[in-house]
Parts: C-alpha cells; structure tokens; sequence
C-alpha cells in the first residue's frame, strides 16, 4: 500500500471515530458510514457491521469506484446480486463485505470537489426527519453560519430502500438540485433515516455535520415560540457569496 492510500486511511479512521464519539449523539450501535477517495479507481469505505465508535482501520475496506458505478446502471438487483456485485468490487474479496450503501458513497465520492462522505443519524436530526411536516421547514435557512457551512439549501430524498433504489434517488435528486441551485448539495438529508455530509476534507464532513445538527436542534426549539423566522432568499445569496464568508469557510475546512 502506497503512502497516499494510508495518509486517506488514517485521515478516515480520525474522522470516522470523531462522528461515532458517543458525546456528540450522531450514531449508535453500527449505525452510519463513512468513505473516502484513495484515487479515481479507489475509495475506502467503512465494513459492513462495523461501529464508528473508536474504529481502527481495520474497519475500513478498498472498492474499486468504477465496479460500483457499473451496479449503479442496472434498473434494479436482488439483495443478493448487489451483496455479490460489491463483493466483486472489493480490491480484496476476501475481506470484510463493504457496506451495502457503498453505492451511494461510489456516486457520491465521483462529484467535483468531493473526497470524503459522513453518512450518520443524529438524533436531532432524524427528530426533523421523522416529523410529518419536515418538508415545510427543511428548506429555509435560519442564520448566517448554517448558509456558509451547509451552504444554500440541502438536498432533501424520500424515504428509500438502502443499497440500489437509494443511490438512485440520490442521483436523481443531485441532478435536481444542481438544476435548480447551480452546485451540488453540502447536505443530503435522508427522510426517515439519516444526513449524509459532503466535503474535500474531513473537516468539512465533521463541519457540515456539526452545523446540520445545530441547525436542527435550532430549528426544533422555533416551534416554542411561533415557529421558524427564515432569511429572505436575498440575504441568502448575499451570505453565500460574500467574499470574506467565502475566506472563512475555506479555514473551517482545511
């Protein structure tokens, strides 16, 4: 193994053990999973079963992207064929099965700009995703932070089965908001399930994250006293452009 795929290695395992940190109340159990880009052929990806709670890098398997891309054609798969597809794409097929989601994390981990993918399920936040009337709220912005790290607006999927169908709904719904917004999603947020956290660095991941979960529990605590007050769609804009907001985020996410 060459020295970059242990330096992603090492920075995935950091990151990975971070977002399962019981404190920070975003996975329990085997909940969640996490991936990044050794290169263009390869990305890591957390094993099947696997905790994020103090994860070593043993925790972790090598899939070769372009093999989970060729899955991600298909119309629709068993359960089995995808277990067998993705096992076939494993660098080492004897290992530890990656897990089933790895499809999302190979669609994903193939966009402009993006080198690593938190997927958790924070109580905060799947409390907004679980409530029937979390399309009214979700697609506001509430303060300045919440524009400059998660960006705009998230990317909001209904409820899909895990593996195949789900990586398709996402694709379609990147391809939908990049229509509409002109950039791809910082944050996918998944109904009745979990967020999924975009970024070039693991410190955007955890960032992104960290302000999603605030953004919630911020959200949440509006409806105490009349519900949420969003900013117009002018101060949105004016927030994500700004010049020296544009500076800031670059050092949050380095």
């Amino acid at each position: 193994m060459d020295d970059r795929y242990q330096k992603v290695l090492q920075q995935l395992t950091a990151m990975s053990a971070r977002l399962g940190e019981p404190e920070r109340d975003l996975v329990i159990l085997g909940e969640g999973n996490t991936s990044a880009a050794v290169d263009e052929e390869i990305f890591l990806i957390k094993a099947s079963g696997q905790s994020l709670v103090g994860i070593q890098p043993e925790g972790f398997v090598a899939v070769r992207r372009p093999a989970v891309m060729e899955l991600l054609k298909q119309g629709s798969l068993t359960d089995a064929q995808i277990k067998d597809g993705l096992r076939a794409a494993s660098v080492n097929p004897e290992a530890a099965a990656p897990s089933i989601e790895a499809t999302f994390h190979a669609l994903l981990l193939g966009l402009e700009g993006i080198r690593f993918v938190g997927h958790t399920h924070p109580t905060m936040v799947n409390a907004l995703l679980c409530a029937r009337d979390a399309e009214k709220v979700i697609g506001g912005s509430l303060f300045p932070d919440q524009i400059v790290v998660c960006g705009p607006a998230p990317l909001l999927v209904p409820y899909t089965d895990p593996g195949l169908p789900l990586a398709h709904a996402i694709r379609d719904g990147i391809r939908a908001h990049v229509e509409q917004h002109g950039e791809i999603p910082k944050v996918i947020l998944l109904r009745n399930h979990g967020l999924i956290a975009l970024g070039r660095t693991p410190a955007e991941v955890e960032s992104v994250t960290a302000m999603w979960v605030k953004t919630c529990r911020v959200l949440l605590a509006t409806a105490a006293f009349g519900g949420p007050q969003f900013l117009s769609p002018e101060n949105v804009e004016r927030i994500h452009r700004r010049p020296d907001e544009a500076l800031r985020r670059q050092l949050i996410f380095r």
